[in-house]
């Protein structure tokens, strides 16, 4: 009898909301997805076979949102030197939770190399802020994290570079089907100087934006990662597909459709939608024949705000309610 790998189990199990989210979390934890990351997006691993990458130099299991990390406390004994936690804590800074965090060896590295690995799962490109400020938010905590766990007192030499490496599902269209890394870099500004790069090199942020596997310019992990974070296609044709072009071993457990695994929590965000909108438009339907239409909408509206946790504004987009409309609906709802 054929054993389900990890990695199926992953896929066949990602149902409802919270496990929705933390299954998609799994997935891109899995070595094998992480390793061909790594290999496109890091130019340590460039030249690296994926295999090799996973057996030789990815150390110990991804951590998921689990593990906790206090820099304020001092560091007792190795245990938080062996394991790269998730959860990033200061006492002025307050917590933030990485979804996916890592240690990894540099290849061919006399002195065995790490780098610090964080990957991030980002549904929503325009947040509020610009989404490339907070990678390098996230890599600046993971720096100065480093202090009382990789290393005390001044001893600097022994900081590790960092690498935060966001997967953009929803981008806009000038970036879909993009890799783009921004670095730190020496530049003269009088005069000639060359210090080693490794004394700098230290941070560098990658912004993975998906877009359409059918086009030609997504290949390689662009496609890898749509195909498998896909709404759309079924289990069989992404089990084909990873496993006749990226060499990703899945198994005939793997059955069914994957639950709305379209663009990362997206998959939770459309059932969510659905959801709202089928049970905004019931309850409307049942109030519209004694208040009438409007109060359907108005009923609609709450009910994505409520599921969603969107704003009024935001609901209004979705439902498709014309601009010239939608102060009559804000008015109502604030009553």
């Amino acid at each position: 009898m054929e054993i389900e790998t990890t990695l199926a189990k992953y896929l066949r199990t990602a149902k409802g909301n919270a496990a929705y989210d933390a299954a998609c979390k799994r997935l891109l934890a899995n070595k094998s997805i992480l390793a061909w990351i790594m290999k496109s997006c890091l130019g340590e691993y460039k030249d690296c076979e994926v295999n090799e990458i996973v057996e030789k130099y990815i150390e110990g299991e991804p951590q998921i949102t689990e593990i906790a990390v206090n820099p304020d406390e001092e560091a007792s004994g190795s245990e938080q030197i062996e394991g790269a936690g998730t959860e990033d804590s200061t006492i002025n800074e307050g917590t933030i939770f990485y979804d996916i965090r890592f240690y990894a060896v540099v290849p061919h590295s006399d002195k065995r190399i790490r780098l610090i690995i964080n990957v991030e799962a980002q549904n929503n490109f325009y947040p509020g802020y610009p989404i490339l400020k907070r990678g390098i938010y996230y890599c600046g905590r993971m720096l100065s994290s480093q202090y009382g766990v990789e290393f005390t007192d001044a001893h600097y030499e022994k900081l590790k570079k960092v690498y935060s490496i966001w997967i953009c599902a929803r981008p806009p269209k000038y970036r879909e089907n993009t890799i783009t890394r921004y670095v730190m870099k020496e530049e003269n500004v009088v005069g000639t100087v060359r210090e080693k790069k490794e004394y700098y090199d230290l941070l560098t942020v990658v912004m993975i934006c998906l877009g359409d596997s059918e086009k030609e310019n997504c290949g390689g992990i662009l496609k890898l990662l749509e195909v498998l974070l896909s709404g759309e296609k079924k289990a069989e044709e992404k089990k084909k597909i990873l496993q006749e072009e990226f060499a990703i071993k899945m198994t005939k457990a793997l059955e069914g459709e994957v639950q709305s695994m379209c663009n990362l929590s997206i998959g939770v965000e459309e059932k969510g939608l659905r959801k709202g909108l089928e049970e905004g438009w019931r309850k409307g339907q049942e109030e519209g024949r004694r208040e009438g239409a409007k109060e359907g909408v108005l009923i609609s509206i709450r009910n994505l705000m409520a599921s969603m946790n969107w704003s009024a504004e935001q609901a209004m987009k979705a439902l498709q309610i014309p601009e010239a409309e939608q102060p009559m609906y804000a008015a109502d709802l604030e009553r």
